[in-house]
């Protein structure tokens, strides 16, 4: 049987599209390895939003470039294709960089990757188009058994942040149908899934067509799904400030099933570098905007994202940056030293911070947040709190699940609790974990 080995980098969306292209793949006879040097087909589905998630990329085909002369000299054939962001902004790129690769192919058009491999065994082929046809419309059915899966529901962004592709790579925004993606869901729920997380490059920007015939925004396709039944947990990510409104907010109180969690990306503290990425809101409007979050669900995880060292960023902008993290405090965040990246209007600015300067204040402010983390999590020892358990832990006898607020716990138990809900009570927390044992009266639901 034919394998096929798809490597995924960056965002929760390639996790999705890796998901998929797996799916196309699979539908077409491919079998799924986890070990690249068998692989028949080996797919590279990148991200462009970081430089160095690029360079990786590069490296990883320099490995399979001997890894795939190897495996000719012993008589078997394999396709390299590099897939994703990467592949959408430098196509023609990687075909000068990288002999080895076969297929280059973008995130709107991995629905024809079996055409796209059969035509590589003649020429090296290239299909980064932006295709009328909705690609969702060609994908086979998902194929999964995860208690906690991804969902893509919108892709692209109209936001033309200063320092991002996505407009460039995954292009405008555009949201599926509200009944497709329910039609996608309950596959996902007879499939085993009890948590859905609904994604896309500017979740909260989601207008698909409703059932009625008119445009249904993000809380009312919530409010759709939470009527599957089986169907357990709902979250989404990734949101934009702008979008987030008032429907949106009432939701995380209205929604059951909706989960208090919120990544709700805000990138500086300083106005003045706010105003230069062109996020078109500023600190004073974040800060509001979380209250009423709060005020409408009081125990909201919060998490965020923060790019230091973008140009002309001072010393004075981080300060704000600092004091705008204190005064707010977050369950959790992602941090970045600005990298340029190609065709962004940042990248042509010629004030550029020094790298050590980034990496300085980089760690000045992973070092609050990481305090803030710790102190959020800490604040669970002696609480009962509801598990979705979702796997097999590392030891014999363990098993790992999420809290409500999207922390991992590591519980003693059997695999027969994979799938349900259980009521944990927290007794110890490590760096990034929690840990915890079954509660009296420990099935929630299943």
């Amino acid at each position: 049987m034919k394998k096929a080995f798809v490597k995924s980098y960056g965002c929760q969306m390639n996790a999705y599209d890796a998901a998929r292209m797996a799916d196309v793949l699979g539908a077409e006879g491919y079998a799924a390895t986890d070990r690249v040097e068998e692989a028949d087909v080996v797919v590279l589905n990148t991200c462009h939003i970081r430089e160095k998630a690029a360079d990786k990329v590069y490296s990883e085909l320099g490995r399979l470039r001997v890894l795939k002369a190897a495996r000719q000299q012993a008589g078997h054939d394999t396709r390299i294709v590099v897939a994703g962001c990467v592949a959408q902004a430098e196509g023609a790129e990687i075909l000068a960089r990288a002999p080895t690769v076969d297929v280059v192919v973008g995130p709107q058009s991995y629905h024809n990757l079996p055409a796209l491999l059969a035509s590589s065994h003649t020429k090296r082929v290239v299909d980064t188009a932006f295709p009328a046809e909705d690609k969702f419309d060609h994908l086979p059915a998902r194929r999964t058994g995860a208690v906690s899966s991804f969902l893509t529901v919108q892709e692209g962004c109209d936001k033309f942040c200063a320092f991002c592709v996505v407009p460039y790579t995954r292009g405008a925004e555009v949201s599926r149908s509200v009944a497709a993606i329910r039609a996608e869901a309950e596959a996902l729920v007879r499939g085993g899934t009890r948590e859905i997380t609904l994604i896309g490059q500017n979740v909260n920007a989601y207008h698909g067509a409703g059932p009625d015939g008119l445009i249904a925004t993000l809380p009312a396709l919530m409010r759709e799904l939470a009527t599957i039944p089986g169907l357990l947990r709902l979250r989404y990510t990734t949101s934009h400030p702008n979008d987030m409104d008032e429907d949106l907010i009432r939701a995380h109180a209205e929604i059951t099933a909706l989960m208090p969690y919120l990544h709700l990306p805000v990138q500086s503290g300083s106005d003045r570098v706010l105003k230069a990425m062109n996020r078109k809101h500023d600190g004073e409007t974040y800060r509001r905007l979380i209250a009423r979050v709060r005020e409408a669900r009081p125990d909201i995880a919060l998490s965020s994202d923060f790019i230091v060292g973008f140009p002309g960023e001072t010393d004075a902008d981080f300060d704000d940056t600092m004091r705008f993290v204190a005064k707010i405090g977050f369950a959790s965040a992602y941090t970045f030293k600005y990298s340029p990246r190609p065709g962004t209007p940042a990248a042509e600015r010629d004030d550029a911070v020094p790298e050590a300067v980034k990496s300085e204040r980089l760690a000045a402010l992973q070092g609050l947040l990481d305090a803030q983390r710790f102190a959020y999590n800490a604040d669970f020892v002696g609480s009962v709190v509801e598990v979705l358990v979702e796997k097999t832990g590392r030891d014999s006898g363990q098993v790992v699940g999420k809290t409500p607020h999207l922390l991992t716990v590591q519980i003693d138990g059997p695999p027969s609790l994979i799938g349900t809900l259980v009521r944990v009570r927290i007794v110890r927390t490590g760096s990034n974990t929690l840990f915890g044992e079954i509660a009296a009266d420990a099935a929630v639901a299943a």
